[in-house]
């Protein structure tokens, strides 16, 4: 008889790797294990060697990353989502589509389950399963954080240290470092350790070797560097003239952004789960994109489409924060986001300085600014007459008036 099969979403850290192990031991199953490259870098050298080493039957390590900005990373920063006013949703967005590709996997696998590391305490539980539960719901999910006969076999980083040196397992068993970190195309968070106390100031000098993606402000360059950012229906397609794709898009501005210090958040958030956590994050192409994006914006957006979107800004960015990409309600709302995109098109350009992302023009074919309408002076289209303004303005002062004259008869 066929040995049950379990996907496995490996990072090749030591819980990951002590989990593929348990895994095989506890369930008597084969264990795929999958790696998305969503743009970690060098975390993926030797990964495949390390997975089959500690017992993995077969490995995917797939390149992800033109899918994650194309369809994952554009389609939210046309939506301007921004959780709790602070946080671009690195880690978020790029949960669904590991999910997504885990899903797959396991279908051609014929596997039964998919397995992960995430702990029972955070988000990215949720993410999974909810994103699992919305393509298969036939496939089960196994998490050991949330099982109390894993729990108990490795109450301590010490204990798992141990397993893996029993058994032969690849890993570097050294001290924890003073802080976890999740890198992707996106961003780098950073989190947990020294991070728990939001008094620990993660930008002071001594710490400026904690980040990888940009310099600090006061060692970013003296001189400012101007960009151009062309945009067509909401996608940035071109830097500084040049055409490019989505991924090239983010690569290219993470490169200058990083260079100029910029993108740097440092928050205390609520978790889905019902905590607060406190989280430092590296976002500097993201955050070069959602300030043009925004900024282009305001040149071609139609007033009271602009409001209707920026008023499900709250709604959207929760739903991605908490893993509710494939609901309903969120491709609902992302259809309403691609039509207001219509006409979100032409060039900005902001200067970047030490941190700061500088407006510096904006222009497109479709405007709707007309400086002959908006300029103090004669204006000669005749679109708008001054004297029109007492009535407009008489009549919005009307429930004013009456309001005040009952609250004034009521005193």
């Amino acid at each position: 008889m066929a040995k049950e099969k379990i996907v496995l979403a490996y990072s090749g850290g030591l819980d990951t790797s002590v989990i593929l192990k348990w895994l095989k031991e506890t369930y008597d199953a084969e264990i795929i294990a999958f790696t998305a490259d969503i743009g970690q870098k060098e975390e993926l050298d030797g990964l495949e060697e390390k997975a089959l080493a500690t017992g993995a039957s077969k490995v995917y390590i797939d390149d992800l990353r033109e899918e994650f900005a194309k369809d994952f990373i554009f389609p939210m920063f046309q939506s301007g989502a921004l959780y709790e006013g602070q946080y671009l949703l690195g880690t978020s967005i790029a949960r669904p589509l590991i999910a997504k590709r885990m899903v797959d996997i396991a279908r051609a696998e014929g596997a039964t389950a998919i397995a992960h590391g995430a702990t029972g305490k955070g988000n990215d539980q949720v993410r999974f399963e909810l994103a699992a539960a919305a393509l298969a719901p036939e496939i089960s999910v196994i998490a050991p954080w949330r099982l109390s006969e894993f729990r108990d076999r490795f109450p301590g980083r010490a204990e798992m240290i141990a397993y893996a040196e029993a058994n032969g397992i690849p890993v570097t068993a050294s001290a924890a470092k003073p802080y976890s970190m999740d890198r992707n195309l996106l961003h780098i968070s950073y989190e947990s350790g020294v991070l728990e106390d939001p008094w620990f100031d993660a930008s002071a000098p001594e710490n400026k070797g904690m980040f990888l993606l940009s310099a600090s402000p006061e060692d970013a360059p003296d001189q400012p560097e101007y960009l151009e950012l062309t945009f067509e229906q909401g996608d940035c397609v071109a830097l500084n003239g040049e055409q490019l794709d989505p991924l090239r898009v983010m690569e290219k501005l993470n490169e200058l952004g990083g260079k100029h210090g910029i993108g740097r958040v440092d928050m205390v958030e609520n978790r889905f789960v019902g905590m607060k956590s406190r989280g430092v994050y590296e976002t500097p192409g993201g955050t070069i994109l959602f300030t043009a994006h925004r900024k282009m914006e305001s040149l071609t957006m139609d007033r009271e489409v602009m409001n209707l979107r920026d008023s499900l800004i709250t709604r959207y960015s929760t739903l991605v924060y908490n893993g509710f990409w494939f609901a309903p309600e969120r491709l609902a709302l992302q259809a309403l986001v691609t039509e207001s995109q219509n006409n979100v098109t032409g060039t900005v350009r902001v200067k970047l300085y030490k941190g700061n992302i500088i407006a510096a023009g904006v222009k497109s074919p479709v405007s709707l600014y007309n400086p002959d309408i908006a300029t103090m002076e004669a204006d000669p289209t005749q679109a708008y007459d001054q004297g029109d303004a007492t009535g407009f303005i008489r009549l919005n002062a009307l429930r004013l008036k009456v309001g005040s004259g009952v609250q004034q008869s009521n005193n």
